[in-house]
């Protein structure tokens, strides 16, 4: 249990860069996820992909786009569907090259390398720490999941429910205890379809 927000980035990092890979042998970036309810403060995803890519990508930065950084052996998302690419949205993937003078890079999907021009990098985001909301559907072999106060209006059953579901081995929740609670205990999207069904029933 971890009471102070600002302390949540310093223990995922610890997890994702020492414990978790000496306890089971995992690749710190392939196979450990972080699931965040939301984008914004110190344990949201924007904030937590900066501290995780500083600390386990040792390359030199090499280009800023779309209010990201990116560099060669970052773990990228792609962030809508392109039919011509064949990329589509929540698509995992590592930048494999970055080429300032062809300016384009290229990112290796598992099973087809998929190439972007610098002006197409709005459709990529780092993805060491990603949404619950855009985990759905993806497994994954360890999840970190962040729960503090901070994040109370999305702090949901269902969205606890789906982001522990997507770990295939191990699911790590880091956070308050207060904040677990609240998300436990808050059923929203049930209480409105009770809601919408008494209505239907004339009550």
């Amino acid at each position: 249990e971890q009471n102070k927000p600002d302390r949540i980035a310093p223990l995922i990092l610890e997890l994702c860069k020492k414990i978790i890979p000496r306890y089971c042998g995992c690749n710190p970036v392939e196979d450990i996820q972080v699931l965040a309810p939301m984008h914004k403060g110190v344990a949201g995803t924007i904030y937590l992909n900066q501290v995780l890519q500083k600390a386990l990508n040792p390359n030199p930065l090499l280009i800023e786009a779309a209010g990201s950084r990116f560099k060669e052996g970052d773990k990228v998302m792609h962030l809508k569907n392109n039919y011509q690419k064949e990329v589509f949205n929540g698509d995992i993937g590592f930048i494999v090259s970055i080429d300032e003078k062809k300016k384009e890079l290229l990112v290796n999907y598992y099973d087809r390398i998929v190439e972007y021009g610098f002006e197409e990098l709005d459709e990529l985001s780092p993805a060491y720490a990603i949404s619950v909301h855009k985990s759905q559907g993806s497994e994954y072999p360890v999840v970190i999941i962040p729960l503090v106060t901070e994040h109370y209006m999305l702090l949901q059953r269902n969205l606890l429910y789906t982001a522990i579901t997507r770990g295939s081995r191990i699911v790590i929740l880091i956070g308050s205890k207060k904040a677990l609670d609240i998300a436990l205990k808050n059923d929203k999207p049930r209480e409105r379809l009770s809601g919408l069904k008494n209505r239907l029933n004339g009550r």
